[in-house]
């Protein structure tokens, strides 16, 4: 009987674990609640409502919205980013040594993946809107330091990509 029980739970190795925490891969249930996200969610409110004060925006039409590069630019591209850039990069640099030393409450691990991050949008972005990634890039990595989770900020880059590609007409997208 005891063999019994004791299959009923799944045996999941230490390295599992670890690769999985190394990587922010755990739930952080209501973290939509906290003043941080929310507070992250209020700056991207701000920029969107400035951004046609600024510059020429160029709105997506609707039909667009509905289209199958439309979801792959706005869920399944920031799934991706933050799972390479604030999972797998981020959260090395934050086990190296210096990683977590912090420069005005942002740590190096979070400051070094943000720079890197904006060098990898160049390619697909003029060179300014390619440099105003690096802003964000600080707040999904915030984000990722402050939970040990990529989920947040993976929900926070898909908000802020919905609001850019609505708002910009998603000319890298068409």
């Amino acid at each position: 009987m005891g063999t019994s029980a004791r299959c009923e739970h799944r045996y999941v190795p230490s390295y599992c674990v670890a690769l999985c925490e190394l990587l922010g891969l755990k739930q952080v249930p209501g973290f939509y609640r906290s003043p941080i996200f929310l507070s992250c969610l209020a700056v991207g409110a701000a920029f969107w409502a400035v951004l046609p004060l600024l510059a020429a925006v160029q709105p997506l039409p609707w039909h667009r919205m509905v289209s199958l590069t439309f979801l792959l630019a706005v869920v399944w591209q920031p799934i991706v980013e933050e799972l390479l850039f604030r999972g797998c990069l981020q959260g090395f640099l934050s086990i190296c040594e210096g990683g977590q030393r912090s420069l005005v409450g942002i740590s190096m691990a979070n400051l070094l993946t943000s720079v890197v991050f904006t060098g990898a949008h160049i390619a697909t972005h003029s060179l300014l809107w390619a440099s105003l990634t690096v802003f964000p890039s600080l707040l999904f990595g915030v984000l990722r330091d402050r939970s040990g989770s990529v989920f947040p900020p993976i929900a926070l880059h898909i908000i802020y990509n919905v609001g850019y590609f609505m708002l910009t007409g998603g000319s890298s997208l068409f």
